[in-house]
């Protein structure tokens, strides 16, 4: 093979090596991300279809903000499973925060169980931690009703607007 082509041939591959390494990697944003207009403020789940039925449900509290989210899941059993030093009674509330991102009609919901703080939860103990991850088919019934269903679930739950609140993107 002539040293010209050789040459060309490993200049190619560098380059085409570049290029792909540049498209693959990206910085973070400085600052958050806008999110979804219609979700921005604090919404609860008042009730379960067919609650009174149910083993054990959870209700969900989510508060969203710009495009980063707190939910406080609250887990009602009426299952017992011996002695009962976490679940006082068959409830107990737990805590996530992290960023979503919607597209089309799923929701993705995705960060780390937390204290009611905000603060980072430390693996063990009674209940979950690492990492909380929710997909959700949305429907928008109205300003101030939205439908969740849990793509791992069966039921649907609505959640309704308390409390409307506007995003102002803050540094990260």
């Amino acid at each position: 093979m002539p040293k010209a082509f050789q040459f060309s041939f490993i200049a190619l591959c560098f380059l085409l090596f570049a290029l792909s390494l540049l498209s693959a990697c990206r910085f973070n944003p400085d600052m958050q991300t806008p999110g979804q207009t219609y979700l921005q403020g604090e919404w609860k789940q008042d009730s379960v279809t067919m609650q009174q039925q149910l083993v054990n449900y959870s209700l969900y509290n989510f508060k969203f903000n710009c495009d980063s989210f707190f939910v406080a899941l609250k887990t009602v059993t009426k299952a017992t499973a011996g002695v009962d030093i976490c679940t006082k009674g068959g409830q107990w509330t737990e805590y996530a925060k992290g960023v979503y991102e919607q597209k089309h009609d799923t929701l993705h919901v995705r960060g780390i169980f937390c204290n009611p703080d905000y603060s980072y939860k430390d693996p063990g103990g009674c209940f979950r931690s690492g990492v909380y991850e929710e997909f959700f088919k949305v429907i928008q019934k109205t300003d101030s009703v939205t439908q969740l269903t849990p793509i791992s679930g069966v039921l649907s739950f609505d959640l309704r607007l308390i409390q409307r609140s506007m995003c102002i993107p803050k540094p990260l």
